[in-house]
């Protein structure tokens, strides 16, 4: 009833946001790009040399701000008579997408993490008249605080340079910039009187700083050496250096309220709290301790820090900070979290008086428990209307915009998460990713202005990226089944016909999730520690995979000296080994169950023996999916052989423990050559052996008993110090006309049985 005094709470709320999201937000206008008009042309001209070779001289490009008379970036191509292309762009972001347009849609060309197809026609492709290219969105968002973690931990400034690359070329201008804040950090709590000891009790390992950033995690594999803060500050320094002279706006890190325990020792009187345990880890590693943000030395440490970044990294005015990211807030009183809000970005603005707020909105779905409409409304409109940009960061599951009636008139960010922990597995949800931008868009009073990428984990799943990309830069959703058509024929250069068909059938099924609230993370018995009651559905028809992977070998001969071919029937294979080993699974479960013993076993001898062997042999034969090349990137870093041992095991737990006993077991999962073999697949012969030896006995198979000893293999992996291949040494096609041959008969018949 609307006379109850909540409806006419909500009822004034929701009157008040419709006024409030009609305004304009005056207040983003101030996130304009730093760099000269010839500065971000130039970076173009360079992103395009080292991208093209001597073909980049075919491109006359430009940049001039006033081509936009309203901030929305364009970019406006033409062909001349002697065959050269001209573009001019907005800003070097938008100058770099619209040739990235162009590439793709007339020259078809292809980037991507896991390869490039660029065999740009001699001459180019002739343009009738203008070619625009324009978006309806202020701001192309990158990142998640997480992939600062499970990507980019181990990253060399080349790496980095191809990603910002990669950035530009798919119009993206408002990224995260994380690194080097450690090295901030140490220098503001030292001033305050803490010891290297406490911040080393404090900081994590390289591999769990995302973690620590947002407070849940301390000290684990730590210390954080002194070399890592002195790299990472030169790496810092020349990535925002290139991202600004793209014309991008990057996101700098500010005070959420997190200090180490030795603060509230060093300050008695300081409003210290102590939270709780996070996720499954005790206190010996979480419990934060959470300063009130009304307490004065907030406002100190606070404004300390952010006058440091500023001071070492300049600003472009806004700034990220997550309060209570997967934690509980002490009370749930909208007063107080309103006043927590207001006191957070307090501290921004008396450092930068033009301050804005990026917010990931994480919390919100991940405890909608604790965060119904008053308190979310509390927080985000303890800041001032247009000060604070919510990230609605899992958009593509779980949209939180409709329940919030556009974040109570905050500007907000419709996010495609997608991935989660990095995992390895496709994955996509195309056509939420093709209809949800505009839903959010056209919504009533809507006051979306961006939309962004925000996975755990980069490196998978391309085709998801560009799809996504590419929504900022169109008018109303594509035709699915032709997009990804089009995708195959630029991907592969080739017009082979049933790599259009294979695409078709992928993006139908495995990269069409519709599960309402579905999290992307490989449940696969694969990679899960084994049990009797793992997860074996899928969302998708398997047959579908099946039928994609027999049409991709079916061209594998001709097609596997393409890089980006090479990489995909890797991966396609991957999944359908992936797929077989739940079947086998299912089959021991049930002939252990039935007590078959001889069943049992030769379910044993395909999986352990065969189907896994098999795996890790055809993993082996992609840079991209290798264990070693991981491991080498974290001992690159090291400047002695004691840090590079602490780096990797860093970079090993991650991917297998995530924390001292199994905390986090398996949650960044990979499927890579090595882990494969002395990781998964030593946890499956124990398992099977347990089970043969519990039938043998006839005992019955006891879980505990399993988990306590296999705990000790998945340690022993952690620390074995064996030296994996950084590169390929085996030939893809070898192996997978291998693997085809062997196991497609089987799977001929388990379909015609379906």
């Amino acid at each position: 009833m609307w006379r109850t005094w909540p409806g006419i709470f909500y009822l004034l709320v929701l009157l008040f946001v419709i006024h409030s999201a009609s305004c304009e937000f005056h207040t983003l206008k101030r996130l304009r790009p730093k760099a000269s008009d010839k500065t971000q042309a130039q970076a173009v001209i360079h992103l395009l040399r080292r991208l093209l070779g001597d073909r980049s001289r075919d491109f006359i490009v430009s940049v001039n701000r006033t081509l936009s008379d309203d901030g929305l970036d364009v970019c406006e191509l033409r062909s001349t008579k002697n065959n050269q292309v001209v573009a001019i762009g907005s800003t070097g972001v938008a100058l770099a997408a619209g040739i990235h347009n162009y590439l793709k849609y007339y020259c078809h060309c292809h980037v991507s993490w896991s390869g490039d197809q660029l065999d740009v026609p001699r001459p180019l492709p002739q343009l009738a008249g203008v070619l625009r290219i324009s978006t309806q969105h202020r701001f192309r968002y990158y990142q998640n605080v997480c992939t600062q973690s499970y990507s980019t931990v181990w990253w060399d400034w080349p790496r980095w340079q191809r990603e910002i690359d990669w950035m530009a070329l798919n119009g993206i201008n408002l990224p995260l910039a994380f690194n080097g804040q450690e090295a901030l950090w140490q220098q503001v709590y030292m001033s305050l009187g803490l010891s290297k000891k406490e911040l080393e009790e404090f900081f994590t390992g390289p591999a769990f700083l995302a973690w620590n950033r947002m407070g849940n995690l301390f000290e684990w594999a730590g210390p954080l050496p002194q070399s890592w803060h002195i790299k990472q500050l030169s790496l810092q320094s020349k990535i925002l250096d290139r991202m600004r002279a793209f014309g991008m706006i990057p996101v700098l890190p500010a005070f959420a309220g997190i200090v180490p325990h030795g603060l509230a020792h060093l300050f008695p009187q300081a409003n210290v709290t102590k939270l709780g345990p996070w996720s499954h880890f005790n206190c010996s590693y979480s419990c934060a301790s959470v300063l009130d943000p009304r307490d004065p030395l907030f406002q100190r440490i606070g404004s300390l820090f952010l006058s440091q970044v500023v001071k070492e990294f300049g600003t472009d005015h806004i700034y990220n900070t997550d309060t209570f990211n997967e934690m509980i807030p002490s009370s749930s009183d909208p007063t107080y979290l309103a006043s927590v809000s207001h006191a957070i970005f307090t501290t921004m603005t008396s450092v930068d008086a033009k301050a804005v707020w990026l917010m990931q909105g994480w919390m919100f779905v991940n405890n909608p428990e604790f965060w119904k409409p008053p308190q979310v409304q509390a927080l985000v409109r303890g800041v001032p209307l247009g000060r604070m940009i919510v990230l609605d960061l899992f958009a593509d599951s779980v949209p939180m915009f409709p329940h919030t009636q556009s974040f109570y008139g905050q500007p907000f960010i419709w996010c495609m998460l997608h991935n989660f922990g990095g995992n390895t597995g496709l994955f996509g949800a195309v056509e939420r990713i093709n209809s949800g931008p505009f839903e959010a868009l056209h919504f009533p009073n809507s006051t979306l202005v961006g939309l962004g990428v925000a996975p755990e984990g980069i490196g998978q799943n391309p085709v998801v990226y560009e799809l996504m990309t590419e929504m900022a830069w169109r008018q109303e959703p594509v035709n699915l089944s032709e997009w990804a058509s089009l995708y195959a024929a630029r991907r592969y250069g080739s017009q082979e016909a049933s790599l259009p068909a294979a695409w078709q059938l992928l993006f139908r099924s495995v990269y069409n999730c519709t599960i309402p609230g579905y999290k992307s993370h490989n449940h696969s018995p694969l990679v899960r520690r084994p049990s009797l009651k793992m997860h074996t559905d899928v969302w998708y028809d398997p047959a579908d995979v099946y039928k994609a992977w027999m049409l991709l070998f079916s061209v594998a001969s001709s097609m596997v000296s393409v890089e980006t071919f090479r990489y995909d029937l890797v991966d396609v294979t991957r999944q359908v080994i992936e797929l077989l080993t739940t079947e086998y699974y299912k089959e021991i479960r049930d002939t252990f169950q039935a007590q078959k013993l001889p069943d049992l076993l030769q379910a044993r001898g395909v999986l352990v023996y065969g189907l896994l062997p098999d795996l890790d042999k055809l993993l082996s034969s992609n840079v991209h999916f290798l264990l070693g090349a991981w491991l080498e990137q974290a001992r690159s870093l090291a400047v002695d052989k004691q840090e590079a041992q602490l780096y990797e095991v860093n970079a090993r737990n991650q991917i297998t423990l995530w924390g001292p006993d199994g905390n986090i077991l398996d949650y960044a999962n990979k499927q890579w050559a090595g882990l494969v073999q002395d990781y998964y697949l030593q946890r499956w012969d124990l398992f099977m052996s347990t089970l043969v030896g519990c039938l043998e006995r006839g005992q019955p198979f006891s879980q505990d008993a399993f988990n306590q000893a296999v705990l000790q293999v998945e340690k022993d992996f952690v620390y074995n110090h064996i030296k994996y291949p950084a590169q390929p040494s085996v030939d893809t096609y070898t192996v997978a006309r291998l693997i085809f041959l062997r196991y497609y008969p089987d799977i001929r018949k388990r379909m015609m049985r379906e």
